[in-house]
């Protein structure tokens, strides 16, 4: 590998960061709107420039080199403290913005409201898309290092600089398929704790609030397995005698199955459903309008 030559044009910086996540020299140009030869010219600057490839072949495709990988989180954040210096402030045109905003939210969250948010930036921004990333069982500083520009859910980040607002305190609901055993009488404490239940962790515990509360009142629960994600319990549900869960504003997605929602007869801690940003992004408008978005169709559900 070459060394890195000093002086590269940062206006370069924009085009790597799209060739990365495009993985496509084609791709790449669309969104830029460029020839696809005037796409490789700069393809080919950028890999004399960095002393990387940048995109090897892959079978048919293209793929990032692991270099490429380790800097487009830099990358993407120099991109766009760039873009918020020659942006009016407060100010956005949102018919000729071309972005790509990644969400960081449980998989409930795009199941339940994925549907109306791109049906919003296809109104207001078409050239706005959205990607929306599952929560992972490793704690990863997502908004800080910019692989994620919005995170939604229960924020559970001890990062100091991450801005955090609360949006609403959500509650759990028991489920279960139509003609369950359990529902034959009142869902009480015991019948609860007697039922066999499936659990939804993305690190996989077995264990958590339900099972505490059931220890107050000298009761243990059996959890047979878990899953990573609700979407994927509520089809487990649907086919067993299993016991599951859902937050009361993902009632909808068990509605939808047919599935059945009751009220835990548990003193249950309430979850906090936020948004939280890095600070590089408050000047940001484009942002602003995504947090907007958001925020709006949280506060519309019920």
């Amino acid at each position: 590998m070459r060394p890195v030559q000093s002086g590269m044009d940062l206006n370069l910086l924009a085009a790597l960061d799209v060739l990365v996540e495009e993985s496509s020299v084609s791709g790449a140009a669309a969104r830029l709107h460029l020839s696809e030869p005037a796409m490789s010219r700069t393809l080919g600057r950028i890999r004399r420039a960095l002393g990387d490839p940048v995109l090897v072949r892959a079978g048919r495709g293209m793929v990032p080199t692991p270099h490429a990988l380790a800097i487009h989180a830099e990358v993407r954040a120099v991109v766009e403290r760039a873009r918020g210096l020659f942006t009016a402030a407060g100010r956005v045109d949102l018919r000729a913005l071309d972005r790509t905003f990644t969400v960081l939210a449980h998989e409930a969250f795009a199941a339940a409201h994925g549907a109306a948010l791109l049906a919003r930036t296809a109104a207001e921004a078409p050239g706005v898309r959205l990607r929306f990333l599952g929560e992972s069982h490793l704690d990863a500083p997502s908004l800080r290092d910019g692989a994620a520009d919005l995170e939604v859910g229960v924020i559970d980040t001890t990062a100091p600089e991450v801005h955090v607002e609360l949006l609403h305190e959500d509650t759990m609901l028991g489920v279960v398929r139509p003609g369950h055993p359990l529902l034959d009488g009142p869902v009480t404490p015991a019948a609860f704790a007697a039922a066999r239940h499936v659990g939804v962790s993305r690190r996989g515990r077995l264990t958590g609030p339900i099972d505490a509360a059931l220890a107050e009142l000298g009761l243990a629960r059996t959890t047979v397995g878990t899953l990573a994600t609700y979407p994927a319990a509520l089809f487990v549900l649907r086919s067993t005698d299993l016991v599951g869960l859902v937050t009361t504003r993902s009632r909808d997605l068990a509605d939808a199955l047919g599935l059945v929602t009751f009220e835990i007869p548990l003193a249950l801690p309430t979850l906090p459903i936020g948004l939280a940003w890095h600070p590089r992004h408050d000047a940001d408008p484009a942002h602003a309008w995504l947090r907007a978005c958001v925020r709006e169709r949280l506060s519309a559900t019920p």
